[in-house]
């Protein structure tokens, strides 16, 4: 029973975090809203499956290896962050440009930019999580933090597909909600300039990534 508070503690800790507004939020909202509800449940998955590869990094030590070796965790700072301004210089160029719309989707509840397709919308979603080393560090010193200090080996093992549930199941809802119709309708009606405002958003904080990593 004491083992069961600590993992829900843990969990409880890691959706506190899950929930707080970043670029996976960012990203997660914009497939959705511009693409299909399928499309933004695949970022869901890919939200969880980053967070499942940081959790698992973090278990087996990696993220404490990144703390202690300045210039590796240098080296990732800058580089997510380089990846975030990618994006949003992406989004940019972008914003001005009409969606392609499905004939029936002003009817229906899909407004599908047709090129996308799931697995693209799941990579970019990963990618996206991965992004930010902090995750990882937070991972690790929330484990650090809640686990004993030696934890049996069905916690360690059922964190990662625990924490997919939560961070995948959190930006599902968010992927539903960013979807519904009346949303999109919003969207379309003010694309460049709520894409171009996403893409300022995720360039500032890629941006503020590689200032923090600079920092001595």
């Amino acid at each position: 029973m004491h083992d069961a508070v600590i993992l829900a503690g843990i969990l409880g800790a890691l959706l506190i975090g899950a929930i707080s507004p970043g670029p996976s939020f960012v990203m997660v909202t914009r497939i959705a809203v511009s693409s299909s509800r399928r499309n933004g449940l695949a970022a869901a998955l890919g939200m969880g499956a980053g967070g499942a590869l940081f959790a698992s990094l973090a278990i087996l030590g990696l993220a404490t290896v990144l703390s202690q070796v300045g210039w590796l965790y240098l080296v990732f700072k800058i580089a997510g962050g380089a990846y975030l301004v990618y994006l949003g210089i992406r989004i940019w160029r972008h914003a001005s440009e009409p969606l392609e719309i499905e004939a029936d989707s002003l009817n229906g509840t899909d407004a599908t930019l047709k090129p996308a397709s799931a697995s693209t919308s799941f990579t970019l979603a990963m990618l996206t999580q991965i992004s930010n080393p902090k995750t990882a560090m937070v991972y690790a010193s929330i484990f650090a933090s809640l686990l004993p200090a030696e934890p049996p080996l069905w916690m360690l093992l059922a964190l990662p597909p625990l924490i997919f549930m939560i961070e995948a199941g959190w930006y599902a809802i968010v992927a539903l909600l960013f979807s519904g119709h009346r949303i999109r309708r919003v969207y379309l009606g003010g694309k460049t300039w709520v894409d171009r405002f996403a893409s300022l958003i995720l360039g500032a904080l890629g941006v503020r990534l590689m200032i923090d990593g600079l920092r001595p």
